[in-house]
């Protein structure tokens, strides 16, 4: 029987219970991995974690609050005690708010909701796993950006700042441990079939329709045709990528 990709690989996936995140520890369990999902919802965390099984493969659920470095040194002393290495991380959980504040009408806390969420806990998550794989002397690390994070839109302040200081910190932290044998990589996606995307369309009218409008491929994409690239930068047909990120938006900002 031919060996799957990731066979034997233990793999963290976190931001698991929707979207891009459940796409991508599906992907990595259709692949031979052993994952890890990791997110705030437990009921639908422990309903990937059957459908994997059901499917034939191997996953664990660990709550977790990215927000909470409590939460997360609980997250990578268990994926110790179980699988004693990581070899493949994705940093995917994330947040925006559903309305639009400029930047004058932004509060204190929904800038520090979304700045706390995507790069601090990003930034949390990799410390982590950084630590973990400089002591067994390498892993790949892709953090989920943004077209966001490189360009800006109306009212999404923070989630732009959150997206491109994401992007900085992947590059910087690419730059640092590429001698490790530490491949850290970003993917950024544009206008896909997400929770964030169903609940900013309640507050935007007809933002569908201007999404595929300014969309060369004229569809908003699905969590499937991300995961697909997460799944690339992570094998070792993409062994002398770093530093880098890679847009998966449809020709929206071309």
């Amino acid at each position: 029987m031919e060996k799957k990709r990731f066979s034997d690989k233990v793999v963290l996936v976190t931001g698991t219970t929707s979207g891009i995140g459940r796409a991508t520890a599906l992907a990595f369990a259709g692949e031979g991995a052993k994952v890890v999902t990791a997110a705030r919802r437990e009921e639908r965390g422990a309903e990937l974690v059957d459908q994997i099984i059901k499917d034939g493969g191997e996953a664990c659920f660990i709550r977790t609050d990215i927000r909470n470095p409590g939460d997360i040194d609980n997250l990578f002393e268990k994926i110790l005690e179980k699988y004693c290495r990581l070899d493949i991380a994705v940093n995917n959980a994330g947040m925006s708010h559903p309305h639009i504040p400029t930047v004058a009408k932004t509060t204190v806390e929904e800038w520090d909701a979304v700045i706390e969420t995507n790069a601090r806990g990003t930034w949390l998550c990799m410390k982590q796993e950084i630590k973990q794989m400089l002591a067994q002397g390498g892993g790949v690390i892709v953090n989920t950006a943004s077209i966001l994070g490189f360009t800006a839109d109306y009212g999404l302040s923070h989630y732009c700042a959150s997206k491109h200081a994401i992007l900085g910190l992947t590059r910087t932290a690419a730059y640092e441990y590429a001698k490790k044998n530490i491949r850290i990589n970003a993917v950024c996606p544009g206008p896909i079939q997400t929770e964030i995307l169903e609940r900013a369309s309640q507050f935007i009218p007809n933002m569908y329709e201007m999404v595929i409008a300014n969309t060369a491929m004229k569809r908003i994409g699905e969590p499937r045709e991300v995961s697909g690239i997460i799944l690339w930068m992570c094998s070792d047909e993409a062994s002398y990528m770093i530093g880098k990120e890679i847009v998966v938006d449809g020709g929206q900002s071309i």
